[in-house]
């Protein structure tokens, strides 16, 4: 077995721990920011599930994925992977706002975070991935019932 291609693929750290990790090493404001997001996003909803993709982005998912979390120089940028298609009342979304699918917010030194509206926000994304699924899962559910038939 090739050592190097093992290691790349085993972690021994799950999820969780390296999105600890990240947030230890984020000594400054920038820390403190994606711990609280974390924090609403968690108690959002209890069945959310943390992933660590993309070379060391924190993910955010439950039925698809719901955000990504990236601490950059300047900000630290929750990117919700719908967010065009999400209701946002409090106009949380500050960033991508011309694009067609994905919405972020981005948050400076000294900005707040609104804990409800971003649980809210939260909520909306995890409804719309159960609704998106539930739209793809009857027609592949008729396809196999349909060639069991066969």
């Amino acid at each position: 077995m090739n050592r190097g291609q093992d290691s790349r693929h085993k972690d021994p750290m799950n999820p969780s721990e390296r999105i600890d990790q990240l947030i230890a090493k984020l000594t400054d404001w920038r820390g403190k920011t994606l711990a609280g997001i974390r924090k609403s996003i968690l108690e959002a909803d209890r069945e959310i599930i943390e992933e660590w993709k993309w070379m060391g982005s924190p993910v955010w998912s439950r039925d698809g994925i719901i955000a990504v979390g990236n601490a950059h120089k300047d900000k630290v940028k929750l990117t919700f992977s719908h967010g065009a298609s999400l209701l946002d009342p409090d106009k949380l979304f500050n960033a991508g706002l011309e694009g067609k699918v994905w919405r972020a917010i981005d948050l400076f030194e000294g900005d707040k975070i609104n804990a409800r509206a971003l649980k809210n926000l939260v909520r909306a994304a995890v409804d719309y991935n159960r609704i998106k699924l539930k739209r793809k899962s009857p027609a592949g559910t008729r396809a196999k019932v349909h060639k069991s038939k066969t």
